[in-house]
């Protein structure tokens, strides 16, 4: 039985791990993708063990602001996620999304398999062959390193703060851009 056959047989999940900017809009993107489990808001990529959410954006730790993205791959792949998530980030800016400026806002996959690295520049050349946008691709294609889970009032910061300036006017519009370009993959209510 093939790898993929296996994993879905089993029930099995897989995880994914992206930066791309703040991490409450990945986070809010997400937690509305068919097939996602759980999406928890973190740190990766640095080089302090448990870095402060402070020490991050003061950019004194290395680290990415990420998402860790657990879903079930007989619903939704990981090339799945990852075009998804180049809909709804620029990753052709060095370190920064908008006006959030840091190698902690850096566009990023940090990879957990061979077949998700090779999924990543796979997907990345064939974007830029595409020549969707005017600068080159400069997401970091990284192996994933120690996750550390961000502190609790950074988890479902969206859904618990829709009306914060910053969900109106970043994440609210990253939300609907997912939702109208991938209107058949949204999960189901249910």
């Amino acid at each position: 039985m093939a790898q993929a056959d296996a994993t879905a047989a089993t029930g099995a999940r897989e995880v994914a791990t992206l930066g791309g900017g703040c991490f409450w809009c990945l986070e809010a993107v997400f937690d509305g993708l068919g097939g996602v489990d759980s999406v928890e808001s973190g740190y990766m990529g640095g080089d302090r063990v448990n870095p402060t959410y402070e020490e991050v954006c003061g950019g004194r730790t290395g680290h990415a602001e990420v998402v860790r993205i657990k879903f079930d791959p007989a619903v939704v792949s990981f090339r799945e996620i990852l075009e998804v998530f180049f809909v709804i980030h620029d990753p052709t800016t060095l370190n920064r999304q908008g006006n959030d400026v840091g190698t902690q806002y850096r566009s990023a996959v940090f990879y957990h398999t061979p077949g998700q690295k090779a999924a990543a520049e796979q997907i990345i050349a064939r974007l830029g062959a595409a020549k969707l946008w005017d600068d080159p691709i400069v997401t970091e294609v990284a192996p994933a390193t120690t996750f550390y889970v961000a502190e609790d009032y950074h988890q479902e910061y969206f859904a618990r703060n829709p009306y914060q300036p910053y969900c109106q006017f970043v994440v609210a519009p990253k939300v609907a851009k997912f939702r109208k370009h991938f209107l058949e993959k949204l999960k189901k209510a249910g």
